[in-house]
């Protein structure tokens, strides 16, 4: 069963008054979207379309290329985002996601698929905690008991064939619908909810950004690591070796190893997290034994040595920047490959591609660029 995802930042975000779209602004030093987006970068969803607003498509588009997400023009209002996001949807099941709860969890993303294969329809929502009250002109209207009152939130999913018959009958109705249960509920049926997360919040006004929203506090005893790697083309061989498969090219990659910048952005990243100095230091160009060195038997060494300081590899992320060869078609061999190497389930590694819009040193196919990021535990 084909799984889609559609996230709708095509708004403007007018009240929390940064003068454009609120999920550009920052959020932990990153734009605010970019963390829903990475959230949905799981081998559970097989496509994510993105909703932008014309004027902020290019910034948009940029935050989604590393993750290989096609972007679409939304529209005046939420509805007509989504709608014309469903009509590039080609899963059975489609997951509606706001672009401004970038605190989403996977395992709610998952709850939502799993709750959505299960009945048809899943709405993210937790009980009430205070009275709620309808108000008319300032007077309450009606007391509904808590008990049966919830926020909802997103992700929201549905089998793709429902949710596209809601939208397309909601054509003309005229009503200014906020959320796709409501669609749904208008015209296919009652929706089902599944347990939500008080944590979901959604990013609305300024204060937002810094007073309200959850802490991202990394756990104790945990250490982050980045890691890069740059190698130009001009080998003779006609493949290039990214996170140990051998994937074919018009040019090897000049290197003093075998010029896996996968693994050693990956081996920069978890040595940095340690403590340790780089791959460098370790494995020295200028050392005969390194000279076409298999650097997944070096990946080896480096789990050992940050091992003996304690350490081992929670979750690895790596964005490739190339423009020759195509990664896509060989993304899930070498995720299944990298988490081998690192002794990793295959879902605690994740690769993101994409080129660079032949632009630069990337885009003039002249090399490849990698990226690492790295979670390491006290073990």
């Amino acid at each position: 069963m084909k799984v889609s995802a559609i996230i709708c930042a095509a708004g403007t975000g007018e009240r929390a008054g940064f003068g454009r779209n609120k999920l550009l602004a920052p959020l932990y030093g990153a734009p605010a979207l970019w963390h829903t987006l990475r959230q949905f970068d799981i081998s559970e969803i097989d496509e994510v379309i993105v909703t932008s607003s014309a004027k902020d498509h290019k910034e948009i588009k940029a935050l989604c290329a590393p993750f290989g997400y096609e972007v679409v023009p939304g529209g005046k209002t939420r509805y007509l985002g989504v709608r014309k996001a469903l009509e590039k949807v080609t899963g059975d099941i489609v997951l509606v996601h706001d672009g401004a709860r970038p605190f989403v969890t996977r395992e709610l993303i998952l709850g939502c698929l799993s709750a959505a294969k299960t009945s048809g329809s899943a709405v993210a929502a937790t009980p009430a905690t205070d009275t709620m009250a309808s108000v008319y002109y300032g007077v309450v209207t009606d007391v509904p008991r808590r008990e049966t009152v919830y926020a909802l939130q997103t992700p929201q999913g549905f089998r793709t064939d429902d949710l596209k018959k809601a939208y397309e009958l909601a054509e003309t109705d005229g009503i200014a619908y906020t959320d796709d249960s409501a669609v749904y509920a208008n015209y296919i049926g009652l929706p089902h909810i599944f347990e939500g997360d008080r944590h979901n919040v959604k990013l609305t006004f300024r204060e937002d950004f810094a007073a309200d929203v959850p802490r991202l506090v990394p756990a104790e005893g945990c250490r982050v690591g980045i890691g890069a790697d740059t190698h130009a083309f001009g080998g003779l061989d006609d493949f290039v070796t990214l996170a140990g498969v051998k994937i074919e090219c018009d040019s090897s990659l000049v290197a003093h190893s075998d010029g896996d910048v996968v693994l050693h952005a990956v081996m920069d990243a978890m040595l940095s997290g340690a403590g340790l100095d780089d791959i460098g230091h370790y494995f020295p160009d200028t050392d005969r034994r390194f000279k076409g060195a298999d650097s997944a038997k070096l990946l080896g060494r480096v789990l050992e040595l940050i091992g003996e300081r304690g350490f081992a590899p929670v979750n690895v992320s790596v964005t490739i920047e190339a423009q020759k060869p195509r990664i896509a078609p060989h993304a899930e061999e070498m995720k299944t490959s990298l988490a081998k190497l690192c002794g990793l389930e295959r879902d605690c590694v994740a690769i993101a591609a994409g080129t660079a819009e032949k632009l630069g040193f990337v885009g003039e196919g002249l090399g490849i660029v990698c990226y690492a990021a790295v979670l390491l535990k006290q073990i």
